[in-house]
C-alpha cells in the first residue's frame, strides 16, 4: 500500500520595500529568502516571490490594486493556497486582502507564531506561545468572522434569542480573549517563581549560569549536544527547537556550570512573542556569562550579529560579559576568520575549537577557585566539616595529618592556607 504523500501549502511570498518604512520593516532579497525559509519550516512550499518597490505603503492594500491583481494572477497560475507578506500588516489590510485574492493570507508576524505553536514542547512554552498568539488575535477580530458582526443584545429587532446583555458577539469575544490572556500572564507569573526559587539554589550553590543565544539556526544546540551530549534534535530549519534546556557542564576541574541555550533570535521577531518569552529569556539577565554563537559560513552574519546584540540590549542584559562565538568554521567562506578579544571560532559539529571556548569561559568566570592538598593536624580535624560545606572534597587520607584534595573557592582558601600544600599568595592585580 503507497503512503500517503503529506499536503503542503503553496505559498506565494510578497514583500514591499519602501523609504518610508523603517530599514528594519523593509523587504529584500535576504529576508525573502529567510521567509521561504520559515515556510518551509511550518511545512509550506513556496511557489512564487514577488519584491516590490513602492513610494509609500498603499493603506487599504499595502502593496496597491495593480499589485493585488497580480499576485492574484500567480496563485491562479501557480495553485497557490496562501499569500504571506514579509511586513506586518494592519488587521484591515489583512482582511482587505483575504478577499480580493480569495486565499489565506498571513503577514510574517502570524506566520511565526504558527511555528513557534507547532514547536513549543514544554508547559512553559505552550503558555509563551498562546499568549503571544492572542496578542495578535485580539486587534484582528474585526471582520475576522461574519457572526461578529451580530448584534447580541437589541431593541426588539433582529432574530429571536438574539436579545441579550446589549453587547456585540465581537465584544463578547474580545472580552474572552482579555481573560485567556490574563489567566495566561498569572501562568507565566508562576513560572517566573518557580524559575526563580531555581535561580535562588543556583546562587546559593555558587553555581556560575552560562547562557547560549544567537540568531536561529546559528548552531546552538548542537553546541550544547557536543557539550553536554543534551540530544536536543539539531536539524537545519529555523526554529526546530524552542524549549529552554539546561545542563550542568564541567568546563575545568576547577569550574563546573549550569549552561542554558536559549530560543533563537530573528530579525522582524514579533513585539507578541519577545514579551511572551520573557519568562525564557529572563535568564539572561542572571547570567554569568553569554555564550553568542554566531554562523560564520552565512553571508549576513554581521546583520544576524547585529539583531542579536540589539535584542540583548532590549532584555537589558547587554552588561552581562560576553563570548563571541563563531560556529561553522569548518563551512566558512575562505579567509581571515574574525578574530579579536573575547572571540574564539570552532565547530560545533566537528569539535574543532571547542577545547579553546571552555579555556575562554573557565578564563571570563575564573573567581579564585583552586584545587589544593592539604595537611590538618588532628587537632584542627573541625576544619574538614567547613571544607565538606564550603568546598569540594575529593579525597581524604589519614595518615601522619588528614590528607585532603578539595577544590575550594577564595573564601575557604583564606581559612585554611596554613595547612596547603605549596600555598602561594595570589598576587594583587597591581602586582601583575
Amino acid at each position: 500500500m503507497a503512503e500517503t504523500q503529506e499536503v503542503r501549502d503553496k505559498v506565494v511570498l510578497v514583500g514591499l520595500n519602501s523609504p518610508v518604512l523603517k530599514q528594519e520593516e523593509n523587504a529584500d532579497e535576504n529576508t525573502m529568502e529567510e521567509l521561504s525559509a520559515l515556510v518551509e519550516t511550518a511545512g509550506g512550499e513556496t511557489v512564487g516571490i514577488v519584491l516590490q518597490n513602492r513610494p509609500s505603503p498603499d493603506p487599504r492594500t499595502f502593496i496597491g490594486e495593480g499589485k493585488v491583481a497580480e499576485v492574484q494572477l500567480y496563485c491562479e497560475n501557480t495553485g497557490a493556497t496562501m499569500v504571506i507578506f514579509d511586513n506586518d500588516l494592519s488587521p484591515s489590510q489583512m482582511r482587505v486582502l483575504t478577499e480580493l485574492l480569495g486565499v489565506q493570507v498571513l503577514d510574517r508576524c502570524g506566520l511565526i507564531l504558527d511555528i513557534f505553536a507547532q514547536r513549543a514542547k514544554t508547559k512553559e512554552g505552550r503558555l509563551q506561545v498562546e499568549l503571544a498568539q492572542y496578542q495578535y488575535l485580539l486587534p484582528r477580530l474585526t471582520g475576522m468572522w461574519t457572526h461578529l458582526e451580530r448584534q447580541a443584545g437589541t431593541s426588539g429587532k433582529g432574530p429571536i434569542g438574539s436579545k441579550g446583555p446589549g453587547e456585540t458577539q465581537l465584544e463578547t469575544d474580545r472580552r474572552h480573549i482579555r481573560r485567556k490572556i490574563d489567566k495566561l500572564r498569572e501562568d507565566l507569573e508562576e513560572v517566573r517563581r518557580v524559575r526563580s526559587t531555581q535561580r535562588q539554589r543556583r546562587q546559593k550553590n555558587e553555581i556560575p549560569v552560562v547562557a547560549i543565544v544567537g540568531y536561529t539556526n546559528a548552531g546552538k544546540s548542537t553546541l550544547l549536544n557536543h557539550l553536554t551530549g543534551a540530544g536536543i534534535p539539531a536539524n537545519n530549519r529555523l526554529f526546530d527547537t524552542l524549549d529552554t534546556t539546561s545542563r550542568l557542564l564541567t568546563v575545568s576541574d576547577t569550574l563546573d556550570v549550569v549552561i542554558s541555550d536559549t530560543v533563537g533570535f530573528i530579525r522582524k521577531l514579533p513585539h507578541q512573542l519577545v514579551e511572551a518569552f520573557k519568562a525564557t529569556l529572563e535568564e539572561l539577565e542572571y547570567a554569568d556569562l553569554l555564550l553568542h554563537v554566531i554562523d560564520v559560513s552565512n553571508p549576513q552574519w554581521q546583520q544576524q550579529a547585529a539583531i542579536v546584540e540589539s535584542l540583548i540590549r532590549e532584555l537589558k542584559a547587554d552588561q552581562i560579559p560576553c563570548l563571541r562565538v563563531y560556529n561553522k568554521c569548518d563551512l566558512a567562506f575562505s579567509g581571515q576568520r574574525p578574530a579579536g578579544e573575547d572571540t574564539v571560532s570552532i565547530s560545533a559539529k566537528t569539535g574543532e575549537g571547542v577545547p579553546e571556548l571552555l579555556a575562554c569561559i573557565d578564563k571570563k568566570l575564573d573567581k579564585g577557585t583552586r584545587r589544593v592538598t592539604l595537611h590538618l593536624p588532628y587537632d584542627k580535624a573541625g576544619l574538614l566539616d567547613g571544607l565538606y560545606r564550603e568546598a569540594r572534597v575529593e579525597s581524604v587520607d589519614y595518615a601522619a595529618t588528614i590528607d585532603v584534595a578539595a577544590v575550594c573557592p577564595p573564601k575557604v582558601l583564606g581559612q585554611v592556607k596554613d595547612y596547603i600544600e605549596n600555598w602561594q599568595e595570589p598576587k594583587e592585580d597591581w602586582e601583575l
